[in-house]
């Protein structure tokens, strides 16, 4: 935590509500980056370190607590296709939690006073596929390749000492065992949530077995969905406190479609500030967005929550 006040982000969870920051992605690009590449916003870790920095402090400026960092589709398997080193590809892993701290420490010299997070992205295995295939699972894996595959940048990333481990956009149950898994013995916590279409994970299990998976994992600190329709949340919350026990963690898409295909967004966004509060009511504790769901966004869902 970069701040002057003691507590770890569970403890925080048990006092209220905390906001998690926005998409990475589309506050990158709203400031002139072209991501259209298969690292995403990971090829800017080595490009562009500057901008992911400044696009950190734009969602703590807005009111985030929590800077999720921008290794989602960073790996040694994807790094490794652009002729980056093993060596390499590590120090770009850690450098994805220094810059979240950066930006932590650059809100604090703004005066920016609440406690700040950062919480080390860990996508699924199907973003390092680039082909939207992460919306999808069923990648033909075993769990145990599976565990193979996350372990080694869980290991990386946890060395970098985040906060917290975001095990997210998980389209299937048998990469969050893997990944329940790959977390244990690591000592730093972790929240696991699923990318989900209506009751289910995108691979078409039951909400309610996926959750169940982390009911007993002391690593874990929250459960819940992200990288969804906003309207698949509530039922989703619900779920995962019911199931659990623990603190759900949610944050949506603005509410269009990813076009793996054409690489673009389509629809209009169904994501409101309204919708929040009975996510808190439900359960959530860590309440943020996702894909498409910007600085402006995030500033909604902390007024809301400070008035609730």
């Amino acid at each position: 935590m970069t701040s002057n006040t003691a507590g770890t982000l569970a403890e925080a969870l048990s006092a209220g509500p905390v906001v998690l920051d926005g998409g990475m992605s589309n506050q990158l690009e709203s400031a002139g980056h072209d991501l259209s590449d298969e690292l995403w916003s990971a090829r800017l870790l080595a490009e562009r370190p500057e901008a992911i920095v400044e696009a950190h402090l734009a969602y703590f400026e807005a009111g985030a607590d929590v800077a999720i960092t921008s290794s989602y589709q960073a790996t040694f398997e994807g790094f490794a296709k652009r002729g980056i080193s093993h060596r390499r590809a590590a120090e770009l892993l850690g450098l994805s939690v220094e810059l979240a701290r950066e930006a932590a420490r650059r809100a604090a010299s703004e005066g920016v006073t609440r406690p700040l997070w950062v919480a080390a992205s860990v996508g699924p295995y199907g973003a390092m596929l680039a082909d939207g295939s992460e919306y999808r699972g069923r990648y033909g894996l075993s769990v145990g390749e599976l565990e193979r595959f996350h372990r080694p940048r869980l290991e990386v990333l946890a060395a970098a000492a985040p906060d917290v481990l975001a095990l997210e956009t998980v389209p299937d149950a048998d990469e969050a065992r893997a990944l329940l898994r790959g977390v244990g013995g690591l000592g730093v916590p972790a929240w696991l949530s699923y990318s989900v279409a209506g009751d289910r994970t995108r691979a078409g299990q039951p909400l309610e077995e996926a959750f169940a998976l982390a009911a007993d994992a002391d690593e874990v600190i929250a459960v819940g969905v992200n990288c969804c329709a906003p309207e698949d949340v509530d039922a989703a919350v619900a779920t995962a406190a019911r199931v659990t026990g623990k603190p759900v963690v949610v944050y949506p898409n603005s509410g269009e479609v990813w076009d793996a295909e054409a690489r673009a967004w389509a629809g209009r966004s169904t994501f409101t500030t309204e919708q929040v509060a009975g996510w808190r009511r439900g359960g959530a504790r860590l309440i943020g967005g996702c894909c498409r769901v910007g600085p402006g966004a995030i500033a909604g869902i902390r007024e809301t929550l400070a008035s609730a």
